[in-house]
């Protein structure tokens, strides 16, 4: 069987069962996403960052306000005044989406992937504004990622599209979504799919530095015995690992209405990686992977281990980014570069092992996040006469994982 001999379902709305999966900073571009809508299946954008990636697309300028706004706090690591424009952050959100929006053609859909852990000195406020600026764009659905997201329904349940937009949540054990469940409940709506991520996806990971003894496969029977038994008839995705048309079968003749993929389309034309880094995933082997705790979210975290931002000591730059400050303006890699800074007086450039700065390294692509399989890339696709890879693009890769069979990929000619 193919994957294209399955259907995701919502409601009458028939779809190609492959969901490319939300990758952030800007690396699943709107180019990425239009060509999943094109051809029938579902595409994410990431809000990660969102007002860099509006500056980097559509040469706004709201970084460099921000900037000018808080100069006066660089030297300063109290940054607990750094705050976000909530008036930018809508214009942001809207523009980066509603271009998007316009451009879709196809039968295929446009998600947008809403991380909660992007707390940006006041959680609850901004999350608030970028899911409802995003529904206010007429995104087709937003996916919940990167937290519990226990409130999250309850900061848009009065907009007009709550009913109306998919939404779903991203968890990786039964017990997550039974307690997302369970705080929502008072919504009267349940998530209209639910994404379950295994321990063998990119970046964070919903699991502690025992991730080795989860498995993905046993994690959504789990999930689906438990829905079945609720009489909860919702779509189910699979997502972290899929890495061929035949894996996908496995999960959908075994009861997925779809899955999530990422880790192919990241070397794909269409993906907003710079072209060297790219180069830089297919060159990689197995051992050249690992998951590490440099995060400042607190979650694991998978890459690969020549990612320059791995013991870098960056000056924090939250007056420029600042989005994983809490809302007391603190991150975990501010407390790691003053340790360092203390303990080495005069020096330049410190290095800080044991935390990274997300939001600056994320930006400049310095921090090369993968999915597992990573190594198998370079099977994908052809070496050329000067050592590197040919780019496939996005179109060929949709329709390898849906038409394939056997386990065979086909490279691109």
């Amino acid at each position: 069987m193919r994957v294209d001999d399955f259907r995701l379902m919502f409601g009458k709305q028939e779809l190609v069962p492959i969901v490319i999966g939300g990758m952030g900073v800007d690396i699943s571009t709107a180019s990425l996403a239009l060509e999943a809508a094109r051809l029938g299946g579902i595409g994410h954008l990431s809000d990660a960052m969102i007002k860099t990636v509006t500056d980097r697309r559509f040469n706004t300028k709201y970084v460099r306000d921000k900037i000018l706004k808080y100069k006066a706090q660089a030297a300063s690591m109290d940054k607990s005044e750094v705050k976000f424009d909530l008036g930018y952050l809508t214009e942001a959100t809207k523009l980066h989406v509603s271009k998007a929006m316009e451009a879709k053609r196809g039968a295929g859909m446009i998600f947008v992937n809403c991380m909660e852990k992007l707390t940006m000195n006041a959680p609850k406020e901004t999350l608030r504004v970028r899911l409802r600026a995003a529904l206010d764009a007429g995104i087709d659905g937003i996916t919940l990622a990167a937290g519990l997201h226990l409130g999250s329904f309850q900061l848009i349940e009065d907009h007009p599209r709550f009913r109306h937009a998919f939404l779903g949540v991203i968890v990786s054990s039964l017990r997550a979504l039974q307690l997302f469940l369970r705080k929502t409940a008072s919504c009267n709506r349940l998530p209209d799919y639910v994404v379950v991520e295994g321990p063998l996806a990119g970046g964070h990971l919903g699991f502690g530095m025992d991730w080795a003894k989860y498995d993905l496969a046993t994690i959504v029977a789990e999930i689906k015995a438990w829905m079945t038994a609720q009489k909860i008839n919702i779509p189910l995705i699979p997502a972290g690992g899929i890495f061929t048309g035949s894996d996908a079968v496995n999960f959908l003749q075994n009861g997925a209405s779809a899955v999530q993929v990422a880790t192919r389309f990241t070397i794909s034309k269409e993906c907003g990686l710079p072209e060297d880094v790219k180069q830089e995933y297919f060159r990689a082997n197995e051992g050249d992977i690992e998951v590490n705790q440099i995060s400042p979210t607190g979650y694991p975290m998978r890459m690969l281990k020549s990612s320059p931002a791995i013991g870098s000591g960056l000056r924090p730059n939250c007056e420029a980014y600042g989005y994983l400050l809490d809302g007391n303006g603190r991150c975990a890699y501010i407390d790691a570069y003053n340790r360092e800074a203390a303990a080495n007086p005069g020096v330049a450039r410190v290095t800080v092992t044991d935390k990274t700065c997300l939001c600056t390294q994320m930006r400049n692509f310095d921090l090369w996040t993968c999915g597992h399989y990573t190594y198998r890339l370079k099977d994908t696709t052809r070496q050329l006469e000067d050592g590197t890879y040919l780019l496939p693009s996005a179109e060929h890769i949709f329709k390898d994982y849906q038409f394939s069979t056997d386990n065979k990929i086909v490279v691109p000619a």
